[in-house]
């Protein structure tokens, strides 16, 4: 399965939250790829911990020049064997394989061409058949990397494979009703999707959203406040769900909700069992989060019920 990550807003947590979202599913067992289609911060291996490709590879084999054509063969990169996070270590007991095909350093967004699209669709291809699961963080915003992959993906040679969209947002106002029209606004994901090639209500069916950075009015988090902060954020968190079921953005069609955790705000890397259990710097509540949504990327039954 092929599943595409795409936010509106920058910093809204995207790169960070697929990341672990990987990590936590090849932990769970299954062989993932990790592409970083952020061409204009491919930041994903300073996520993963791989400082080679902190920002992005200056081997000549990133995702740009692959794309472009100046490349043969994209880079592959093994986290297991590369990651500094805890120190280098092998592939953890009964965890899958974690590939990550790092952005080139210096890279920016570009223009789309026929060509482009192809190599990109041979590539998903390929990797489809090879992983379980290819995550794909794309840049914000209706960028090319996105028409990329809507051409991409609308190419008959592989428009029978399953792809699925993260839309990805915080849990404030500018964030959800920038997501909305995203997805639903002119020249959005669908509006293009469609132009493309793509079924508009097949499309439809395949996106959902993802809430970042979300502190819930009963977490431990706000014990401190004041009894009329309180009320003022009850009062703020009913306002902001109405406003996501009008922008058809509500929790039907939410996939998962990440906490707010100081690790992801100021570190940016993955969280790992360490960070939970020994060194406790991670609430338990944000590996829950990332493990659930791990595991309901590919449950058809966690997608239908929705």
């Amino acid at each position: 399965m092929i599943v595409f990550a795409t936010s509106d807003k920058g910093g809204t947590g995207r790169s960070v939250t697929s990341c672990n979202v990987a990590y936590r599913r090849a932990m769970q067992g299954s062989d993932v790829c990790y592409l970083d289609f952020d061409f204009g911060s491919p930041t994903a291996g300073a996520i993963f911990g791989v400082e080679a490709a902190g920002q992005g590879t200056a081997s000549g084999g990133g995702l740009h020049e692959y794309l472009a054509g100046r490349a043969a063969e994209a880079d592959q990169l093994d986290v297991w064997a590369q990651s500094e996070l805890g120190g280098p270590r092998a592939r953890p007991l009964g965890a899958g394989r974690l590939t990550l095909l790092p952005g080139d350093s210096g890279g920016g967004e570009f223009p789309v061409d026929a060509a482009m699209a192809r190599r990109c669709s041979d590539l998903f291809l390929r990797l489809d058949e090879e992983f379980e699961l290819t995550l794909v963080d794309l840049s914000a915003g209706r960028s090319y990397a996105t028409e990329l992959v809507l051409r991409a993906t609308a190419d008959p040679v592989i428009a029978d494979k399953k792809a699925r969209w993260l839309v990805f947002h915080r849990w404030t106002r500018q964030h959800i009703v920038s997501a909305a029209g995203l997805v639903f606004g002119p020249y959005g994901v669908l509006d293009a999707g469609t132009a493309w090639g793509h079924q508009r209500r097949e499309l439809e069916d395949s996106i959902r959203f993802v809430r970042t950075a979300v502190l819930e009015p009963d977490s431990p988090q706000l014990s401190v406040l004041r009894p009329e902060q309180s009320v003022w954020l009850q009062s703020y968190n009913t306002s902001l769900q109405k406003l996501a079921a009008k922008l058809r953005i509500g929790r039907s069609v939410m996939l998962g909700s990440i906490p707010l955790d100081p690790v992801l705000q100021w570190r940016e890397q993955i969280i790992v069992e360490d960070d939970i259990s020994t060194t406790r710097i991670a609430n338990e509540e944000t590996g829950q989060a990332f493990e659930e949504l791990a595991k309901r990327l590919t449950d058809d039954g966690a997608w239908e019920g929705l």
